[in-house]
């Protein structure tokens, strides 16, 4: 009742600061506050306590400071709503938020502003991802401040500020519009030099326990006491009842050693509550204009309010010549006093989410294994400029067995992948000229192209199977889908669209549909099975295990019950008598729907119309060859939670039917990162408070060997927990009987290896700890740390290590990295990437993990693609070169990119260009993020360009010798022509004026 009982609160007081219990109170107080003329600031949750590591936090408290600027600014009648745990530690005075004005023209010494910039906290990368980092690049610097919806380019000349513009964080590239001046505030605090020298040396010598002792992870606990105080000291305060409750749980929740944090919390505990009157109270909004009508009538002695961001919203509900008090505002508050009605209109707006950069910076580091499609696998050696017929030329450095050398022309560097295989699998590096590489891949190209061969004769025949026409335009198909409760995405529409076009056609579906567990697979299947059953048949969900049947068996429990759909189960926790009674009702046709695991298999059907199969990649052979001969003449959708590579999804839309769901579900939050040292206490108290709020947790420890003494261990530290262990040794039943459990409540923690399975919904636990996290790769990270945060709840990832000072400096990159970002820019892409090479995997079986260790996942599937097109497309997509031997210097020039990783990643992009637009594009995108390219820049873009012209052509070679240039076809044939010179300008301009002439351009 927060929105009536502020109202009548602040018709007889006034208020400075309103202490709330979470988000949504603090929204509707807000705007009870603006409907009276207030101004409202509200300062986000801040649930860190004293001593933690923030970076996991950082979004927080860049937000809570950003507000705070605002509310010392504003001189207007305002109130400061908060959640208690914001207000708990003292916060900086106005002196700390002052901004830097910027504006176009300016002289600006850019060291004394970098260093600026340095001391008010920001972090300085590569590229931008997130507020609070600054990218300098010689004269251009890009900077996100906090509380800002654009990051901004600044260009300067010399020391004048020549330009700033906002800029598109997917794509790096600036808007055309220039903006004449900007205020940036802090990333942390507006410090001083001095200022920022005493913290950092105050952080280096912090007791509390960081993976970075730096200003993000610990600058907020080291402020000095002259520089903070208590927001609430001297203000008029008042509390929520829900707040008060709150404050009274977490004092009996907070450890021992935080006394100073449980007496400010009794402190505020005494102050006032909202107390609700007599008369008022908040309401919900009826549906529709007709219970609108009616709902005002009631009210009718009343003073009525009507709200409404717009005059077409009151038009709609036929408003506009009413008697009652129309007030235009965004306001969404609904609520009843003694003599008035409040009534808001208006729908709440979705949250604007903000897109990572698409960029992925390739994180090919020296010393990584990677695979050359002709030699095999190397280790990467990094970038080495060469002189090669004269002229300058970039290379990339592989490293063969017996200390022999490759070097690639980054012209080329589509050539090689990062090697991914199975976690643990380390390579064996090959030797140069030995041709034990390319026998094997010969002898991989033929398994795969029977593979091939397989999947295409398989999908001709299915396409000339006539299939049951399902109707789905049933009216209660709607009523079906309103039940779900939730407003389905965008990828889930198109998905029931296109499912519900391939079951209506007459032919035989067969759809993959790809996506992460939560992000709504089975309610799409539902509306297929749905669809099947009202036409008249049945409708099967096969599932690799028991949890998962059980799973999917309450689910559609719960939502076929009110249509009279009966639903039931096969699996091995059924008795005999209870098997034989659900097969009897399937062969009557009684049943409608059954869900099973293998046992399935074999079963006779009334009418079967549909079959459902979730994560076939984890059936067995003989399993997989069942389903293959159960689904051949039935409309079949296969789901899986391991994404699909891009380029091998459009090798197969051509013969099979595929859909795939990137949209996570809108209450889905964070998952909040730790990176500490390992730490009993700390251990005790995170599970303590997992335990406490009703969860369960992930305890993860990767050694078969000492896994009962962690679970020794945690007995002793936390007593009457059950512990369940999984791990590889225990065996299949079992370890489904441990995850049964542990998905009804009965276990408490599940102790296990990175096992743990990856395709199941756990929203009851929201808590997991990965110890010895620094021998994980991004990726398995990713992926472990996803385990969590499923539900409506807010997830908790530790990840331990067990000394912080003996980490690599890649591993405590990455995992900062981790840390820093719940959802990650190119870090999770990369992640991702990973996940998807592997699920590419998954479709093909572990008959074929062999192979993979051999050549890596990346290349296997280019060769799988490569194949596939073999059979489906007269276009061959096989990697063919084409060889410049020019004495013409090219490159990106490490003046205008300075960042090796950044030049690393522009020559990738550059190497996979197909046509000319994609090299325009990237020459743009090079003016814009790095200033004009110089000429080496331009002749290595234009020898770009004369390799994707020549391919076209189906040339092989280009070679020179001073100006005279001979053409080499694949076919043999050769045509010679002659530049003005042999200076680089006329070579190039020779050779591009021939290739243009001949493609007619």
């Amino acid at each position: 009742m927060i929105e009536s009982g502020l109202y009548a609160y602040l018709q007889e007081s006034t208020l400075d600061i309103l202490i709330l219990s979470d988000d949504t109170q603090a929204q509707k107080a807000k705007e009870i506050s603006q409907l009276l003329h207030y101004e409202a600031f509200v300062l986000n949750d801040f649930r860190a306590k004293r001593g933690d590591d923030l970076r996991s936090y950082r979004e927080e408290i860049q937000n809570n400071l950003a507000i705070l600027r605002q509310y010392y600014q504003c001189k207007e009648q305002k109130i400061l709503l908060t959640p208690f745990s914001a207000v708990l530690y003292p916060l900086p005075k106005p002196s700390l938020l002052q901004e830097i004005f910027l504006e176009v023209g300016q002289e600006i010494n850019l060291k004394s502003f970098c260093s600026q910039l340095l001391a008010y906290g920001y972090e300085f990368v590569e590229i931008i991802e997130s507020a609070g980092e600054v990218s300098v690049r010689g004269d251009i610097i890009d900077i996100y401040p906090p509380a800002h919806s654009f990051a901004y380019r600044l260009s300067f000349f010399d020391q004048e500020l020549e330009s700033i513009r906002s800029f598109d964080l997917q794509t790096q590239l600036c808007s055309k519009e220039e903006i004449p001046h900007l205020y940036i505030p802090a990333a942390f605090l507006s410090l001083t030099h001095e200022e920022y020298e005493y913290l950092q040396l105050e952080i280096q010598q912090s007791e509390f326990e960081s993976l970075s002792h730096d200003l993000a992870s610990l600058g907020f606990w080291h402020l000095k006491n002259e520089w903070t105080e208590y927001i609430f000291q001297g203000k008029k305060i008042l509390l929520s009842t829900e707040a008060q409750q709150e404050i009274q749980t977490e004092i009996t929740l907070l450890p021992p050693h935080l006394k100073q944090e449980k007496e400010i919390l009794q402190m505020l505990s005494t102050k006032p509550f909202i107390v609700q009157k007599e008369g008022f109270t908040d309401f919900k909004i009826p549906a529709g204009i007709g219970a609108l009508e009616s709902f005002l009538q009631i009210h009718a002695n009343k003073k009525i309010h009507i709200i409404a961001r717009n005059e077409t919203i009151f038009r709609h509900y036929k408003l506009l010549n009413s008697p009652y008090n129309l007030i235009y505002a965004p306001l969404h508050i609904n609520f009843l006093t003694p003599t008035e009605v409040f009534i808001s209109l208006n729908t709440t707006p979705q949250k604007r989410k903000i897109r990572k950069s698409s960029l992925i910076l390739d994180e090919m580091k020296v010393g990584d294994y990677v695979v050359h499609k002709d030699y095999g696998i190397a280790l990467f050696s990094g970038i080495s400029q060469e002189k090669v017929l004269g002229a300058l030329r970039d290379f990339i450095v592989l490293s063969y067995e017996g200390e022999d050398r490759l070097l690639l022309p980054v012209e080329n560097l589509n050539y090689i992948d990062r090697y991914i295989a199975e976690k643990g699998s380390l390579p064996a590096i090959d030797r140069l000229g030995s041709g034990s590489f390319l026998a094997m891949k010969e002898k991989v190209k033929k398994r795969l192209l029977e593979i091939a061969e397989e999947i295409v004769a398989l999908a001709a025949k299915r396409e000339l199977i006539a299939g049951e026409k399902f109707n789905t335009s049933l009216e209660e198909i709607f009523l079906f889908q309103a039940d779900s409760g939730f407003e389905y995405t965008p990828d889930q529409q198109e998905t029931i669209a296109d499912i519900f076009t391939d079951i209506s056609s007459g032919r035989v579906m067969d759809r993959l549909l790809s996506g992460d567990v939560g992000f709504g697979k089975t309610e799409i299947a539902m509306n297929a099975i749905f669809v099947s059953v009202m036409s008249g048949f049945q409708a099967a969900i096969l599932a690799p295990t028991t949890l998962l049947v059980l799973q999917h068996f309450h689910t559609l429990q719960e939502r076929f019950s009110k249509y009279n759909i009966k639903v039931v189960r096969l699996d091995r926790f059924l008795s005999t008598k209870e098997k034989n009674s659900v097969l009897k009702l399937l062969e009557s046709g009684e049943a409608h729907i059954v869900i099973g695991t293998h046992a399935l298999l074999g079963v006779k059907f009334k009418k079967l119309g549909l079959i459902v199969i979730d994560e076939e990649h984890k059936f067995g052979v003989k399993q997989k060859e069942k389903i293959k001969q159960l689904s051949q003449n039935l409309h079949t959708l296969s789901m899986s939670a391991t994404p699909i590579p891009r380029t091998l999804n459009q090798a197969l839309s051509n013969i099979k039917s595929l859909s795939t769901l990137t949209t996570p579900p809108k209450k889905r939050q964070g998952v909040r990162t730790f990176v500490r040292e390992y730490n009993e206490n700390l251990i005790k108290e995170c599970i303590q408070r997992e335990l406490r709020r009703g969860g369960q947790i992930f305890y993860i420890h990767n050694n078969i060997a000492t896994i009962q003494d962690i679970a020794q261990d945690l007995n002793d530290l936390i007593k009457g927990i059950k512990i369940g262990i999984l791990h590889s040794k225990v065996d299949a039943k079992q370890s489904e009987d441990i995850m049964l459990e542990f998905a009804e409540g009965k276990i408490h923690i599940l102790l296990s290896t990175s096992i743990v399975e990856s395709g199941i919904h756990l929203p009851n636990a929201n808590t997991i700890i990965v110890d010895g996290s620094d021998h994980f790769g991004i990726a398995d990270l990713h992926q472990l740390r996803g385990r969590v945060g499923r539900g409506n709840v807010e997830g908790f990832c530790y990840f331990l290590i067990s000394n912080k000072d003996h980490l690599t400096l890649e591993a405590k990159k990455r995992l900062l990295a981790l840390e820093s970002h719940s959802s990650l820019g190119s870090g999770s892409i990369l992640a991702y990437q990973d996940l998807e090479i592997r699920g590419g995997g998954n479709l093909l079986g572990e008959a074929q993990s062999g192979h993979i260790k051999n050549i890596g996942y990346a290349l296997y599937l280019r060769m799988l693609e490569e194949a596939i097109y073999s059979f489906t497309s007269e276009k061959s997509i096989e990697e063919r070169g084409v060889d410049l031997k020019l004495s013409v210097s090219g490159f990106l020039s490490a003046e205008l990119i300075s960042s090796d990783r950044l030049r690393l990643d522009l020559y990738r992009r550059l190497s996979l260009c197909e046509e000319l637009s994609d090299i325009l594009a990237i020459e743009l995108e090079i003016s814009d993020r790095f200033g004009q390219p110089d000429r080496y820049t331009k002749q290595f873009l234009e020898l770009i360009t004369i390799k994707v012209l020549a391919k076209k052509l189906q040339i092989k070679m280009i070679v020179n010798y001073q100006q005279k240039i001979t053409i080499f076809y694949l076919d043999d044939s050769k045509h010679q022509i002659e530049a003005n010179s042999r200076d680089e300008d006329d070579l190039l301009q020779a050779i591009l004026e021939y290739l243009r002439k001949k493609i007619n351009l």
